[in-house]
């Protein structure tokens, strides 16, 4: 039998605490970690699972990047809801107070019109 040592506590890696680790500039950013570059495999795996799209309206966008969603939620009142998100970019000044959107329950993903954009929650 041998001896496991215990891992080391692990850090949340949303919101604030996310930050930009490292990158020196959003246009210059290569990471694909939530909030930063949209993966291709991310994008693929939330259009192939249409049902997890939850529609929201913005409510505001700060200039550090986070984003406050008023979630519609479904006809059962699901996903219903105020949720804050934050991107890299700051959404690239696409997002404004008011607008419809969608968010994608399970993978991260930010839809406007055709736009989409890789978040973490905050």
């Amino acid at each position: 039998m041998s001896h496991r040592e215990p891992h080391a506590a692990t850090e949340p890696r949303t919101g604030a605490v996310m930050g930009m680790r490292g990158c020196d500039s959003a246009a210059e950013c290569r990471s694909d970690r939530p909030g930063h570059g949209l993966h291709p495999m991310q994008e693929r795996l939330a259009v192939t699972t249409a049902s997890k799209w939850v529609d929201a309206i913005v409510i505001g966008v700060d200039e550090h990047g986070f984003a406050t969603l008023a979630e519609l939620g479904d006809a059962d009142g699901d996903h219903a809801g105020v949720r804050r998100v934050w991107h890299h970019d700051g959404f690239e000044g696409a997002l404004a107070p008011g607008e419809p959107v969608a968010i994608h329950a399970l993978y991260g993903v930010l839809a406007r019109g055709r736009q989409r954009f890789s978040v973490a929650d905050a």
